[in-house]
């Protein structure tokens, strides 16, 4: 059996005050992605929630990054904040095509973020997960859903999820509920309680705490650092990192 692959990063890697405290002094911001996954083994795309990006980007970010790197792209806001999940058909064709199967080896699940508002519906989200694509353009696909409303701790969203071989995403976060669940062939993690005036994020009970997660899941798994204190983001899932023996690039 092979061993699992841990993968740690960040959302995004354009954000000026990592000028200061995670990129070095003078570097051209075209080089960051470059740096950024150096450093790290994951990001997160946030953009792709609000908009369509070029061909031409996803084409460069591939070339960016080195083997065994990999994105994790959120799904479109028109898509999950319809208040049927059901209709979202087209939107996730048109979304599926935008061309992110360019990265290849380098793509990772796409994410699934659903409005706090949304209660869970059997029957909708079911037709919803039955539309997530397996595979485009000969690349598999591989999805997670982050439901934020507690109606959603329930077994036959459970089901429903491994039925699909959906991950559920795992939030430490103040606002929304926890659901830890395991539904798919691998696992995904939103960190999002990070304090800026410790210097790595999280501290150092935390951080043990998050590896002895992670390596009890003992499947492929993403974990990401997103809000809270963004600016210490990178020093967290570095330090993260250590703690689970993966080797930066």
């Amino acid at each position: 059996m092979n061993k699992p692959i841990i993968r740690v990063g960040i959302g995004g890697w354009t954000y000026e005050p990592w000028r200061k405290s995670f990129y070095p002094e003078g570097l051209p911001q075209k080089r960051e992605l470059e740096f950024a996954a150096q450093q790290l083994t994951a990001i997160e795309i946030n953009a792709t929630f609000y908009g369509r990006q070029s061909p031409k980007s996803w084409e460069n970010w591939a070339k960016a990054v080195p083997d065994g790197f990999q994105f994790s792209i959120k799904g479109s806001r028109f898509i999950v904040m319809k208040a049927k999940l059901a209709e979202a058909g087209e939107g996730i064709g048109n979304f599926v095509a935008q061309g992110f199967t360019a990265l290849g080896e380098k793509l990772g699940p796409l994410l699934w973020m659903l409005p706090s508002r949304k209660k869970f519906d059997r029957d909708d989200v079911a037709a919803f997960l039955r539309l997530l694509p397996t595979k485009h353009d000969g690349i598999a696909l591989r999805h997670v859903i982050e439901p934020r409303h507690e109606s959603f701790r329930d077994e036959a969203f459970f089901d429903l999820c491994r039925d699909h071989d959906v991950a559920i995403a795992y939030g430490d976060d103040d606002e929304f509920p926890l659901i830890d669940a395991d539904t798919a062939s691998f696992r995904y993690a939103r960190l999002q309680r990070m304090n800026e005036e410790v210097p790595t994020g999280y501290d150092s009970k935390a951080l043990d705490r998050f590896a002895g997660l992670v390596n009890g899941w003992k499947k492929d798994s993403y974990v990401f650092m997103i809000n809270g204190a963004k600016v210490r983001a990178p020093a967290a899932a570095m330090a993260l990192q250590e703690r689970l023996g993966i080797a930066k690039a």
